[in-house]
């Protein structure tokens, strides 16, 4: 049975926040990836599509960042939502966070048609910025580890030019 996430953060933003590529649950041609909680880690599972090929049998390492990415984002969200006194799929509206920088390493080479778990670790290093370490497995192997530093998204964001 295929672990699934119930609760993703990703849910529960606005309409106007839900076009990211690789988070976005309105962009039909993304990735749509989905973050929630597992204990006190956060977890994204996501399956790579055939087009998501770097070489026969294995995936892309634009992928992988891109999964990086965007679960470092959505964990801050999570994270923050939280200490805010929120969950996930609570009804209220989270904070929206977008990346300040992101860290690749790739350690072993990630097999295609197989699910990927990222797992996320949480620090608060300001009251509008954390940092996220993450580590992307392949059953039991750690094929990528990341870090992200994730900001709260500036209003500026929305207004147009």
């Amino acid at each position: 049975m295929e672990e699934k996430i119930i609760k993703a953060i990703q849910d529960d933003y606005p309409d106007d926040f839900s076009w990211c590529y690789g988070c976005g649950r309105l962009n039909k041609e993304g990735h749509q990836f989905r973050t929630g909680w597992q204990g006190e880690k956060t977890v994204t599972i996501y399956t790579p599509e055939p087009k998501h090929t770097a070489i026969p049998g294995f995936v892309y390492g634009g992928l992988m960042a891109s999964l990086i990415d965007c679960h470092g984002t959505g964990s801050a969200a999570l994270a923050l939502h939280r200490k805010n006194g929120h969950e996930a799929g609570d009804g209220s509206e989270p904070p929206r966070f977008v990346t300040a920088s992101l860290k690749v390493d790739f350690l072993n080479p990630t097999p295609q048609d197989v699910p990927l778990k990222a797992i996320g670790t949480l620090q608060e290093i300001h009251p509008k910025k954390w940092k996220v370490e993450t580590e992307v497995f392949s059953h039991d192997t750690l094929c990528a580890r990341g870090e992200v530093v994730a900001v709260v998204m500036p209003d500026t964001f929305m207004k147009k030019a």
